[in-house]
């Protein structure tokens, strides 16, 4: 979706959401992408604009064996922070999981069909970019294409996207919010009684949030997000859950790592009795019945 585009209707983004999280639940259950989106196109609402778009997916799907492809051609229907998290996750020997993908995306248009703010949808989408190491220079570039952000938000990411590095997050945030105007006046009257409060002018946070970055800067910035999360209710950004509670080793390597096992037993064997016990390999000869039992 570029600049000019105007923001979807919210029963769009409920119907995104579905679609999002049906395409995630139905591929971690193995079923092909063709089959999950014949499907799906069926079940969501005819009345949105969702079942062309996913007719699309289905024919660029069969074409290129990427959904992405068909993302990035229907920019009036998918955003260019959706095009761009798909895009990463279905690159060739991507270490960013399709299903981590999808459950992003199901996520923030669950936001956006509520009550979204600028600052709510950027640090999600930061933090999205920053968690999973997507790359700042196109995920920010991406962020900045959303219809949601008008003419200062964009300046501002840009500027962000620039000073990354060589100024702190949470100081760029705070720069910007309600609270740094309040602190600033608080400083001049205290040299200076009759200072009056500045008109704020390309404000873009508010005074919690504000708060919340002086507090936290010099600081992890996934200290902030966390923040934000519990006292704003932004939205969390979902995480990979490792499965069975402890690593996951190849079958191969457990079969390797079991027979390693047996010889180091063998070999502490051989040391303490200077050699090796074969009668634990012995094999035990067969008991044959008598043939003169029976008679």
């Amino acid at each position: 979706m570029n600049a000019l585009s105007p923001q979807l209707d919210r029963e769009e983004y409920i119907e995104q959401a579905y679609f999002f999280r049906t395409y995630r639940e139905r591929l971690e259950g193995g079923i092909s992408s063709q089959e999950i989106l014949a499907a799906i196109h069926e079940e969501v609402l005819a009345t949105t604009k969702l079942p062309l778009a996913i007719d699309f997916l289905r024919g660029e799907i069969l074409l290129t064996g990427r959904i992405c492809d068909g993302m990035t051609r229907l920019p009036h229907y998918f955003n260019a922070f959706q095009t761009f998290v798909m895009t990463r996750a279905e690159e060739e020997r991507a270490k960013f999981d399709q299903k981590i993908a999808l459950h992003i995306l199901e996520r923030e248009a669950e936001y956006r069909a509520k009550d979204p703010t600028p600052a709510g949808l950027f640090v999600y989408q930061f933090e999205c970019v920053a968690r999973n190491r997507l790359g700042y220079e196109s995920g920010l570039t991406a962020m900045a294409a959303d219809p949601m952000f008008g003419a200062d938000w964009k300046q501002w990411i840009d500027r962000v996207r620039q000073s990354l590095g060589s100024v702190e997050f949470a100081d760029l945030i705070y720069r910007r919010s309600q609270q740094y105007v309040e602190d600033r006046y608080s400083r001049n009257r205290s040299a200076d009684p009759d200072a009056e409060m500045p008109t704020p002018q390309g404000l873009l946070f508010g005074r919690q949030e504000g708060r919340l970055a002086k507090a936290n800067r010099s600081k992890d910035p996934l200290l902030m997000f966390a923040a934000l999360q519990r006292q704003l209710d932004y939205p969390s950004v979902p995480r990979a859950v490792p499965r069975g509670g402890g690593p996951v080793i190849h079958p191969i390597v457990d079969t390797r790592l079991k027979q390693l096992e047996e010889r180091i037993k063998l070999l502490e064997s051989e040391t303490r009795s200077g050699g090796i016990d074969l009668s634990q390999f012995a094999v035990k000869p067969v008991e044959t019945p008598d043939a003169n039992e029976d008679t």
